[in-house]
C-alpha cells in the first residue's frame, strides 16, 4: 500500500487525537487544536476563491504568528506552495523574490508592512494581498484585504486537495554563495523526512511546550511547527527576540524546548533573570551554526540546568542531517571531552548518509584531523533550485549533496565541522554571502579590489568584515564606506568594520586569499570586533 506523505497529515493528527488541547499562545490568545485546524480550512476555503490552485506559490512575510503557521497548513492542504521571506531584507530583495517566484498571494503582517509598501505596485504577479493579524488582534490596511475579515466570512468545513508527496510544499529562498537569492524546492516528502527526524531526535512528545525563539521563515522552523504539531505539543509564539519577556514566556507557560541561533542563546545566559530566578523543570535547548567553545556548553548546562543539544544542516536539506547526542558507551568520559563532543556538529540522523571527502571524492581517514568536504544523501535533500537547473546540478553530484563545508569526522563518526568551502559568512543565524557584499562594495567609483571575508564577533558570533584597495587619488575612509553600504543592502549584511589596504594577498591564478586574510583576526580569538 502507497499512501502519500502529507505535511498536513501532522496538523489532522494532533486534532484527532488531541482536540481541546491548547495548541498555540500569542500573547493572550490561543487556539485548542480543534479551533485552530477549524481556521485553517477557513483560510484554505479564502485561498481556494481568491483562484489559488494546485502549485501556486504563496508569498508570506510574518515574524513567528498563530497566522503564519496557519497559512503553512492551508497551503499543504491546497497544494499550494508557500514562500516565506525573511523579516530583515530591503525592498529590492523583496521584490526580486516575489516575482522570481511568481507568488500569486502576498500574505503580510501589519507591522512589517511598511517593508514591502515601495515595491508594492511593481509586483506584477500578485493577484491580492492580504493583511495579517498583529497578536491575533484584526488588522486593516488600504489596499490590503483582512486576513480577519476574509476567514470570519468562510465555512469550517474541510478543504483538502489530492496531492502526491513529490509535490512542491515550499521555496526558501537562500543568498548561497551568488548575489542572487536561490529558491530551495521542498517537496511534502523532504520536509515530512525532516520533520520525523526532529520528532525522533529532539524527542518531541506530547508533554513540550516548544517557544518559537527561532523564526518560522528560517527553513520552517527548522521542522519543529510541524514535528511539535504531530505529537500535540504546544507552541508559543514568540515576535521578536526579548530576554526578560523570554524568561516570563517559559516561567509563565513551562517551556521545555527551544530552538535558537548560538547569539540568541548568548543573549539569555547574559540576561541576569536567568541567574536570579531559574526556570524549573526540564528544558533543553538546540542549537546550530558555527561550533560553540567547551565553555559555552558548559554553562548551558551548569548554570541554566539545561540541555545543549547541537545540530547542524542547511537549507537544502530541510535542514537537519546531525545531532550531538554522547554515545551511551562514551557517558563514562571526562566533563570536559563530554562537553567538546556536544559542541561538534554530531553524528548522521535516522535515514541521513553523510560522509567527508577529500577532492578526489574519497573518505577521509576516520582520525579527528584529516580535513574534507562534508556531502550528504538522504530523502531530506532538496528537490533542486527553483528555475536554476545549473545551480542544482552543481550541487548535487552524482546524488551526493555538496555542502560546501570542510570538516573532520573522528573513530565515533562524529563530525566537526572545521571551515566553509563556500565564503557564507553565519552571523547571528542569517547567512550572509560574501560576493554578494562585494558585489555591492565593487559599485564605489572610489574601489579596485574587495574582499569580505568573517571575523570573529562577541555577541554576533562572526561578522562581515571589508577590506579594500582603492584606486590611484581616491581618498576614503570607514565611515563614508559604512554609510554606502547601509545604503545598499540590508543592515545585517553590512561589514561591521574596513581596512584599506595597498593590495590584495593572490594566489598565482589571481585569486585573492582569504585564508591569510582571515588568519590575523581568528589566531586569538580574545581580539573581537565591538
Amino acid at each position: 500500500m502507497h499512501v502519500a506523505l502529507r505535511m498536513d497529515d501532522t496538523l489532522r493528527r494532533a486534532a484527532l487525537l488531541y482536540p481541546e488541547v491548547e495548541s498555540v499562545i500569542e500573547g493572550e490568545r490561543s487556539w485548542t487544536y480543534r479551533q485552530f485546524q477549524e481556521e485553517v480550512h477557513q483560510l484554505a476555503r479564502v485561498m481556494t476563491r481568491m483562484g489559488v490552485e494546485k502549485g501556486d506559490r504563496v508569498a508570506v512575510l510574518s515574524p513567528n504568528t498563530a497566522a503564519m503557521l496557519q497559512l503553512f497548513y492551508a497551503c499543504f492542504q491546497l497544494g499550494a506552495v508557500v514562500v516565506p521571506l525573511n523579516t530583515r531584507l530591503l525592498p529590492h530583495d523583496y521584490l526580486y523574490i516575489i516575482e522570481h517566484a511568481e507568488a500569486k498571494l502576498f500574505f503580510a503582517d501589519d507591522e512589517l508592512i511598511p517593508l514591502v509598501e515601495p515595491i508594492v505596485e511593481s509586483l506584477t504577479t500578485v493577484t491580492s494581498f492580504v493583511v495579517m493579524p498583529v497578536d491575533g488582534r484584526p488588522a486593516t490596511r488600504d489596499g490590503w484585504e483582512s486576513y480577519s475579515d476574509l476567514l470570519a466570512a468562510e465555512s469550517t468545513e474541510p478543504c483538502i486537495n489530492e496531492i502526491a508527496e513529490t509535490d512542491l510544499a515550499t521555496i526558501l529562498y537562500t543568498s548561497g554563495t551568488t548575489g542572487k537569492p536561490k529558491g530551495v524546492m521542498h517537496s511534502h516528502r523532504t520536509l515530512y523526512f525532516n520533520m520525523q527526524n526532529t520528532m525522533f531526535h529532539l524527542g518531541a512528545n506530547d508533554s513540550d511546550v516548544l517557544l518559537h525563539t527561532l523564526p518560522i521563515f528560517h527553513v520552517n522552523g527548522w521542522g519543529t511547527p510541524f514535528s511539535f504539531t504531530a505529537v500535540g505539543a504546544k507552541h508559543v509564539m514568540l515576535r521578536k527576540i526579548d530576554p526578560p519577556l523570554i524568561h516570563s514566556l517559559m516561567k509563565k507557560e513551562g517551556v521545555t524546548v527551544a530552538c535558537m541561533a548560538p547569539t540568541v542563546l548568548n543573549m539569555l545566559i547574559n540576561e541576569p533573570r536567568f541567574v536570579e530566578d531559574k526556570t524549573t523543570g526540564p528544558m533543553r535547548v538546540v542549537i546550530a551554526g558555527s561550533a560553540p567553545p567547551t565553555a559555552f556548553v558548559r554553562t548551558v548546562e551548569q548554570q541554566l540546568g539545561w540541555e545543549f543539544l547541537q545540530v547542524y544542516g542547511m537549507t537544502e536539506c530541510a535542514p537537519l542531517i546531525t545531532v550531538s547526542p554522547i554515545k551511551h558507551h562514551l557517558l563514562q568520559e571526562s566533563e570536559e571531552k563530554r562537553f567538546r563532543m556536544k559542541a561538534k556538529a554530531g553524528i548522521p540522523m535516522h535515514n541521513v548518509e553523510i560522509r567527508v571527502v577529500d577532492d578526489e571524492d574519497r573518505d577521509v581517514p576516520k582520525d579527528g584531523e584529516s580535513i574534507g568536504e562534508v556531502i550528504a544523501r538522504g530523502n531530506m535533500v532538496m528537490e533542486g533550485y527553483w528555475k536554476q537547473s545549473e545551480a542544482t546540478a552543481a550541487a548535487i553530484v552524482n546524488g551526493w549533496y555538496h555542502t560546501g563545508d570542510m570538516a573532520t569526522v573522528d573513530a565515533e563518526g562524529y563530525i566537526d565541522i572545521v571551515d566553509r568551502k563556500k565564503d557564507i559568512i553565519i552571523s547571528g543565524g542569517e547567512n550572509i554571502s560574501s560576493i554578494e557584499v562585494e558585489g555591492l562594495l565593487y559599485e564605489h567609483p572610489g574601489i579596485l579590489e574587495a574582499a569580505v571575508i568573517s571575523v570573529p564577533h562577541e555577541k554576533w558570533g562572526e561578522v562581515p568584515y571589508a577590506i579594500v584597495v582603492l584606486r590611484p587619488g581616491t581618498i576614503l575612509d570607514g565611515d563614508e564606506l559604512d554609510r554606502f553600504c547601509r545604503e545598499k543592502m540590508a543592515a545585517f549584511k553590512c561589514p561591521k568594520g574596513f581596512s584599506i589596504v595597498n593590495e590584495l594577498p593572490k594566489t598565482a591564478s589571481g585569486k585573492i586569499r582569504k585564508v591569510e586574510l582571515r588568519q590575523p583576526f581568528w589566531q586569538e580569538k580574545g581580539k573581537l570586533v565591538n
